[in-house]
C-alpha cells in the first residue's frame, strides 16, 4: 500500500561495486548494521566490527552464506572500552592495508544510567566519544586509500539534543532520553568539523568525506532498554521501517556516486535534510573536538 511505501522512505538505487574496497562497519550484528553489511558485502569486503564476537560471526556466516562473498569478517570491538577500541584499530592495521568506508553504527539507546570502562556516561561514550578515537586511530589509512568515506549515523534525535559541557556525563543530572539526543547531536557535530578538517586542497583532490544520516524511526532492537518504547514500537511496527529500510541512507552514503564530494551533510531518505540550529553551530563543534580529545588523550589537529 501507498502508506507502507511513504513510510519505507528513499532507497538507495546505486549499483557501484566494491571491488578491492574494505568497509568497515561497527554494531553490523543485527538492525540497520547487519542490513547494510548484508548490501555492502554484494559489493566488496565487509568488517563486521561488534562487542558481541558470537553474534557477530552469526551475523557474518549468515551473509557470507546468502552473498557468497567470503570476504565478511567478524572482528571484536567494544566502544565502550577504549582499550578494546585501541586493540581492534591495532589489529586491524596489522591485518589489513586498505580501508576506504568506515561506517559508524553502533549505537545504544535509553540506557539506565551507568558509565562506560573509562568512565563516560553510556550514550555518549558509545555513540560519540568511541567512535571519535575510532575514526582517529584509523584515519590515516583511510587517507592512504583515498577517495575514501566516513559515514556516522546520527539521528532525528538530534534535535532535541544540547552539548552540556558543564556536565557532559550527567553527574548532576540525567535524563535517558535527552542523553540519546545530545549523542545523536555530537555525532552530527563531529561530522561538520570532521569535514572542515577534511576539506582544503587534500580532500578536494581526492574526495575524502565525511557525511552524517538518520536512518527513520526503524523497528530495530534499539529500544530494548524501555519497556514503554518496546511496547510502542510493536503496536506501531506498520510505521516503522524495517531494519533495511532503515539502512538504505546508510548504503546511500557509502556508496552513491554522486556524493563523491558531498561533505559535512546530514542525509535522511537518500537526500541531504534539515539539521537543528544547534547541530549547525560551529564554536559548538571546535569545542566538543577539543574536549572531546582531551577526555580520549589525543592530539588530534
Amino acid at each position: 500500500p501507498s502508506c507502507r511505501r511513504y513510510v519505507a522512505g528513499g532507497r538507495c538505487k546505486s549499483t557501484a561495486r566494491l571491488e578491492g574496497k574494505v568497509v568497515i562497519i561497527t554494531g553490523a550484528n543485527t538492525g540497520i548494521g547487519k542490513e547494510t553489511a548484508r548490501d555492502l558485502a554484494r559489493r566488496g569486503k565487509v568488517i563486521i566490527a561488534c562487542r558481541d564476537t558470537a553474534k557477530a560471526e552469526a551475523a557474518a556466516s549468515e551473509i557470507r552464506a546468502e552473498t557468497g562473498n567470503q570476504e565478511v569478517i567478524a572482528k571484536k570491538l567494544d566502544l565502550a572500552d577504549t582499550k578494546s577500541i585501541r586493540e581492534f584499530a591495532e589489529r586491524f592495521l596489522a591485518e589489513e592495508k586498505e580501508l576506504h568506508i568506515l561506517i559508524n553504527n553502533a549505537g545504544v539507546m535509553l540506557c539506565p544510567y551507568s558509565k562506560t570502562a573509562d568512565g563516560f556516561e553510556m550514550q555518549l561514550g558509545v555513540n560519540h566519544l568511541g567512535h571519535f578515537l575510532l575514526t582517529f586511530l584509523l584515519l590515516e589509512r583511510l587517507k592512504q586509500c583515498a577517495p575514501a568515506r566516513i559515514v556516522n549515523v546520527s539521528s532525528l534525535a538530534h534535535h532535541g539534543g544540547r552539548i552540556r559541557f558543564h556536565d557532559l556525563h550527567g553527574e548532576k543530572s540525567y535524563n535517558r532520553g535527552l542523553a540519546y539526543c545530545h549523542s545523536k547531536l555530537a555525532n552530527v557535530l563531529f561530522t561538520r568539523e570532521l569535514a572542515r578538517r577534511l576539506q582544503g586542497k587534500f580532500q578536494r583532490q581526492v574526495g575524502f568525506t565525511a557525511n552524517a544520516l538518520h536512518p527513520g524511526s526503524v523497528y530495530s532492537e534499539l529500544v530494548r532498554h524501555s519497556f514503554v518504547m518496546t511496547w510502542l514500537w510493536k503496536i506501531f511496527s506498520f510505521f516503522l521501517k524495517t531494519p533495511c529500510e532503515g539502512a538504505q541512507t546508510s548504503i546511500y552514503c557509502a556508496v552513491a556516486e554522486e556524493l563523491e564530494s558531498v561533505t559535512g551533510q546530514y542525509f535522511s531518505d537518500c537526500q541531504p535534510a534539515y539539521v537543528s540550529p544547534r547541530g549547525r553551530d560551529d564554536e559548538t563543534a571546535k569545542k566538543l573536538w577539543s574536549v572531546s580529545c582531551e577526555l580520549l588523550g589525543i592530539q588530534w589537529d
